[in-house]
């Protein structure tokens, strides 16, 4: 009666993972009836983002306690998704036999609504942050956005200072004109300065046609320069006139043209110091920093990393089509503790690269990148452990004890204690599955 009354969904299955009950609230968040869903695979039914290795009742079982709380995604039977926080544990009978699992999940659709709304308080444009220092930029860049002056956006190298640029564009009265970009430390000087100011046909010997450069571009519009701290000397002379006089001259012309173009600045370098070692126009410097936005790196405003991660693993999920709905706690805490020398680029390819390893489910520590887990990938070598496809009941269960005798180094009591059974039990259960020490087994073996 009281499985039948409350609110929150709860389903049984068997040890080949078939549904043996389904309660009314299970019906209702799955549109399933029991009648339908009785005798089927839960994969069937439940189409889960955690379906087969990384299964919630499983889990339990290796760490030999239960899963509480898991935010996943299943879809109903017309196939829409529907978040819901699940808790899992497995099902024994009074001899510690286990005879199937139990599961019990709540509908967090009117929750991740409201988280959604919340979230919106902490991006601007593309830009994702919590940080008091982002948030403090948040508030005045409508107002930078809108005015015509230029700007110079300093950061270390992926602290994102492209996205920055193209949110003041789409935030200002320009957003309908051009936005072009241009690495200034990408192209050698000759190159450059064509590329940004154009040429006339005969300027150089493969100037057969007129050409537009970067500047007519942009006209009416946004010209970022990235990496400006790298811009040669010569060219600087030629923008430094474009700042102050609106004009500019393509190679190969003494036709001074007008520029309607607001010019926004990026670098990783210390302009200060290249403009006291002569490398940079000290006048051409004051120009540029008219408006300064400094960005903190990575490693100062770490409470963006769950937020990062969050949008990262959403990103991912919609281009490559892998159901993965979030990141483990513990692979979670080995990232909070890292600093990020190439700050969110670098976070971005961690969980890119995780993409590749996690088949469904949630990012684990062995789907991070070797430099964070020394290890290539999930161990295989278990007893019992097949390396791919789904398990049953008793192929986790072994695994369960396994993993749990290593972890109290083969002491019996400690791990009765962990798994909470008696130690008949396990002595029952080391027996049927023919569990042994490592040790013991290669001692064996040379007796």
């Amino acid at each position: 009666m009281i499985l039948e009354s409350i609110a929150d969904g709860v389903f049984t299955v068997d040890k080949n993972w078939r549904i043996t009950s389904f309660n009314p609230a299970a019906e209702a968040i799955t549109g399933w009836s029991a009648e339908d869903a009785l005798g089927k695979s839960c994969s069937e039914v439940f189409h889960s983002s955690i379906c087969g290795k990384n299964c919630a009742i499983a889990e339990s079982l290796y760490s030999g306690t239960p899963v509480a709380n898991r935010s996943i995604t299943i879809r109903n039977k017309s196939g829409e998704k529907v978040p819901i926080s699940i808790s899992a544990a497995p099902l024994v009978d009074h001899e510690g036999n286990i005879i199937g699992g139990v599961e019990t999940f709540r509908d967090l659709s009117t929750i991740t609504q409201l988280r959604r709304e919340l979230s919106r308080r902490y991006t601007f444009d593309e830009i994702i942050s919590k940080s008091v220092a982002m948030q403090r930029l948040f508030k005045i860049m409508p107002e930078i956005a809108r005015s015509p002056s230029t700007v110079l956006v300093l950061g270390e190298s992926g602290t994102g200072k492209e996205l920055i640029a193209r949110a003041l564009y789409n935030a200002s009265e320009r957003r309908d004109k051009p936005f072009i970009t241009v690495n200034c430390g990408a192209l050698p000087e000759t190159l450059l300065e064509s590329e940004l100011f154009g040429y006339k046909a005969g300027a150089f010997t493969d100037a057969r046609k007129d050409k537009k450069g970067r500047f007519a571009a942009a006209e009416g519009g946004t010209l970022f320069l990235d990496e400006i701290g790298d811009i040669p000397h010569s060219i600087q002379v030629k923008l430094l006139r474009v700042l102050q006089e609106k004009v500019y001259e393509p190679l190969g012309s003494n036709t001074p043209v007008k520029a309607d173009v607001r010019i926004i600045t990026a670098t990783n370098r210390n302009l200060e110091e290249l403009v006291q070692q002569g490398l940079f126009r000290e006048d051409l410097f004051y120009r540029l920093n008219v408006v300064k936005i400094q960005l903190p790196p990575l490693r100062e405003r770490k409470e963006d990393i769950p937020l990062l991660i969050e949008h990262f693993i959403k990103k991912y999920s919609a281009q490559q089509g892998k159901d993965i709905v979030g990141i483990s706690s513990s692979a979670l805490n080995i990232l909070m503790h890292y600093d990020y020398p190439g700050n969110i680029r670098e976070l971005e390819n961690i969980i890119e690269y995780s993409f590749i390893l996690c088949e469904g489910g949630y990012i684990q520590p062995e789907h991070l990148p070797d430099t964070f887990t020394g290890t290539s990938g999930p161990d295989s070598s278990l007893p019992g452990s097949t390396g791919a496809g789904p398990q049953t009941l008793e192929e986790v269960e072994k695994q369960a004890i396994y993993l749990a005798l290593e972890r109290n180094n083969w002491r019996k009591m400690a791990t009765c204690r962990e798994l909470g059974v008696s130690k008949d039990t396990l002595r029952r259960k080391i027996k049927k599955y023919g569990l042994e020490r490592p040790l013991d087994r290669e001692l064996r073996k040379a007796s």
